[in-house]
């Protein structure tokens, strides 16, 4: 069976714990792992600090986590949809580092490279510099970020091969490559699991990067604010 387990249950048990840092790909609602994060919710690990885009909606993503109360601390870049996120912070119930969305996705990047850190000038003289070193390179200050290495990644691909190869569709592919490299252990969900071989020249993410592999049940894509032209009547 390789890499592939029987449900995102199985895939995760042994691998979460309470105080984990869980890395999770997605924008919004579009490349969500959304069986893994279910499976979050039901194993019920507790403390855990989410290093994500954003969380999700109110009732659908990673908002289902706030629910159930089990985060402590938030790493992201916009939380502008969820209200319950918005509450719980200003109960003090909620930790947030805000982190401009490149940044983010660079100190991703970086800890899945093994770089303990880089010099960005993306938010000297602001709030997101503040305890933070700061450098000059040939004139211009830089302030330090540190590369993020979560204890574990979950990752959803469009298609997938058993020893997890993946690759990912359009704008779903988002965050997520980044993700699967970040985490001491990478767990993906895929729409499809194919037999035999992904092309290697269309692999996104090398199956190294992967520990376990589930196939995600088909469901409904939610969209998080659906918008529509008015309909026109064509020219007789």
């Amino acid at each position: 069976m390789g890499k592939i387990r029987h449900g995102a249950i199985d895939a995760l048990e042994g691998s979460l714990h309470d105080g984990a840092v869980i890395a999770v790909g997605g924008f919004g609602l579009s490349g969500n792992p959304t069986e893994l994060i279910e499976a979050v919710r039901e194993l019920g690990a507790i403390d855990l600090t989410i290093v994500s885009n954003n969380m999700g909606v109110d009732g659908k993503g990673l908002g289902l986590l706030l629910e159930s109360r089990q985060v402590r601390k938030v790493i992201a870049s916009y939380v502008g949809e969820n209200r319950l996120f918005a509450e719980q912070y200003l109960r003090g119930e909620l930790e947030v580092e805000f982190v401009p969305q490149g940044t983010l996705a660079e100190r991703l990047r970086a800890g899945g490279a093994g770089i303990a850190g880089f010099y960005t000038k993306t938010g000297v003289g602001t709030p997101v510099a503040d305890g933070k070193p700061v450098e000059v390179f040939d004139g211009e200050r830089y302030v330090l970020e540190r590369g993020i290495v979560a204890d574990l990644a979950l990752v959803h691909a469009y298609r997938a091969d058993r020893e997890g190869n993946l690759v990912y569709r359009h704008t779903a592919r988002n965050f997520n490559p980044l993700v699967a490299t970040a985490g001491r252990m990478t767990v993906a969900e895929a729409e499809e699991v194919v037999d035999g071989w992904l092309d290697p020249n269309a692999v996104v993410t090398p199956g190294i990067y992967v520990q376990h592999l589930i196939a995600a049940a088909p469901r409904v894509k939610d969209i998080e604010q659906r918008t529509v032209r008015p309909r026109t009547m064509a020219n007789s």
